[in-house]
């Protein structure tokens, strides 16, 4: 049996959500639309939230980008793609990305690769560069990002 929600006990919760971490646009309606709460209201709702601060795309954009970079060790391509998938508009998307600078995916990509070599087995030089490559892609960096680490790492490198 589904208890009904009225439109003032949504915006509540959804205002003490708020309170407790960083949310985007989507994230809030779409849970208004589990809680099957009319469009209009969704819309008052969505505006009052918006008003109030509460709720505040760029804002979560890059708490949520910083997040991803620093504690997930994630590239820029993993991360656009998950704001993406969070709806976030593409100026701000592309804003928070650029203000990401290629230094920090460099110190944050260098200890991945440099542990992952350690780790990997490969018959070549060109297998393991190939094998690194398609690790860090998987993490979303772009490729200039990896080249300039791998090509770091090969001078460095010392066999055990």
């Amino acid at each position: 049996m589904k208890q009904e929600i009225s439109e003032k006990e949504a915006l509540l919760r959804l205002a003490a959500l708020c309170a407790q971490g960083e949310h985007c646009q989507w994230e809030m309606t779409e849970k208004l639309r589990k809680w099957e709460i009319g469009e209009e209201a969704q819309a008052r709702i969505m505006q009052k939230l918006v008003s109030g601060r509460y709720v505040d795309d760029e804002r979560f954009a890059r708490a949520f980008a910083m997040d991803k970079v620093r504690y997930n060790k994630w590239g820029r391509r993993k991360v656009e793609q998950a704001l993406w998938q969070k709806h976030i508009d593409d100026d701000i998307r592309q804003r928070v990305l650029d203000d990401i600078s290629d230094e920090e995916y460099l110190n944050i990509l260098r200890p991945l690769l440099k542990q992952k070599r350690r780790t990997t087995k490969a018959a070549s030089d060109y297998e393991l560069d190939q094998k690194l490559i398609r690790f860090a892609v998987g993490r979303g960096f772009t490729f200039d990002i990896i080249r300039q680490c791998i090509d770091v790492d090969e001078e460095n490198y010392e066999p055990y």
